[in-house]
């Protein structure tokens, strides 16, 4: 039986330090929900306050209506996997499967049947009697994904569980445990720090820095609509440069450098008005021409990608920027070329000056208040 998970204004102190000062979030039952942030922004000291194994200074945490704080982590009823596997090197695969049914005490048939099924659902029944050594790295994470799901827990809880692993690999393995989560339907919380990784396997991400959360929202969510400057840049590549909104006749005009102009038809009714702002341009929303038009830029360097050339330039200002473009058969602009930038004004993001705030309508924010 899967559960939803309710964080209510929980905290977390080291002494005197406070790691996660005050942190609400709501997961939906069945739902695959992410963690992610850079090192020491608090995911995995609050994936493990879920777990059991770090103390709660304020606040509380419940699986449905139950209050978890004082529960025994092993009366949770969560799987886990974390990062270097944890399967025991002793055991055979099908012993290291069936290892929590036994702590159980579940009877021979039960064991034997459900380790079977989740063996042939990680596609590593063919290696049951082989020892972990003789695995690749791949196949040990299956066996611990198998492991942790045959209990049939309320809550499957992964730290990082991928990071160990070869690029190939990490992208195979992310498949895998997205239709597994999607198959068995269980409340899935997954800490990374791999925003690739993150929208690739999540219904909603919660992006986290300092303890604290930024936003919470779909992979799409966040990569379109960042809430503020930190998930504008975390989330994806991004270009940021100084702008200025200017409002005229009843036009939102965003200015950028060398005179370039935008018109916004996005911009917040109580947001429109003449300030300096900070504006998010993501490489793919730079468009290059070389007729004079926008923001003059020389060609710096360029890297070939098979279906898209990235190329980095400086605009006459100074300003470095990364422009993604699909790949022309012919040719790829050479380095010292001169040329000129314009944005997709739909698809760019406008914040505040201090980058606290998205001022564009369609931000859309999960994170309780």
């Amino acid at each position: 039986m899967s559960v939803k998970i309710i964080v209510k204004d929980a905290v977390k102190k080291y002494g005197d330090n406070t790691v996660i000062p005050d942190l609400s979030l709501d997961i939906k039952e069945g739902e695959f929900f992410t963690l992610l942030g850079p090192s020491g922004c608090g995911k995995t000291t609050l994936l493990r306050m879920i777990a059991g194994f770090n103390s709660i200074e304020g606040g509380d945490i419940y699986f449905n209506d139950r209050r978890i704080n004082d529960l025994d982590p092993a009366k949770r009823n969560i799987g886990m996997v974390f990062q270097n596997y944890a399967i025991f090197p002793h055991l055979t695969v099908r012993d290291n499967v069936a290892f929590g049914l036994k702590q159980k005490k579940m009877d021979k048939k039960t064991i034997a049947e459900q380790t079977d099924k989740f063996m042939k659902l990680m596609h590593i029944d063919e290696y049951a009697d082989r020892m972990p050594e003789r695995l690749s790295g791949g196949q040990q994470q299956r066996v611990a994904l198998a492991r942790a799901l045959v209990i049939q827990p309320d809550v499957l809880l992964m730290d990082e569980p991928l990071s160990n692993l070869d690029a190939k690999l990490r992208v195979e393995m992310r498949t895998v445990i997205k239709e597994i989560q999607h198959n068995v339907g269980i409340t899935t919380v997954y800490v990374t720090h791999d925003q690739e990784e993150a929208m690739a396997v999540s219904d909603r991400i919660a992006v986290m820095n300092l303890g604290e959360i930024q936003q919470i929202g779909s992979p799409k969510t966040l990569y379109q609509r960042p809430a503020n400057l930190f998930v504008s840049s975390f989330i994806g590549r991004t270009n940021i440069m100084d702008g200025k909104l200017r409002v005229n006749g009843g036009q939102t005009v965003l200015e950028l450098e060398q005179g370039y102009q935008a018109v916004m038809n996005n911009v917040r009714p109580e947001c429109q008005k003449d300030q300096d702002v900070k504006v998010s341009i993501r490489p793919e929303e730079f468009v290059i021409n070389t007729e004079g038009k926008g923001i003059g830029a020389v060609i710096d360097d360029s890297v070939f990608l098979g279906l898209n050339t990235h190329y980095f330039v400086t605009t006459d200002s100074g300003v470095k920027a990364e422009i993604v473009q699909e790949s022309m058969i012919d040719s790829i602009l050479p380095q010292g070329m001169k040329i000129y930038l314009t944005v997709k004004s739909e698809k760019i993001n406008v914040l505040t000056e201090d980058g606290s705030m998205n001022i564009l309508t369609g931000v859309l924010n999960d994170k309780p208040e």
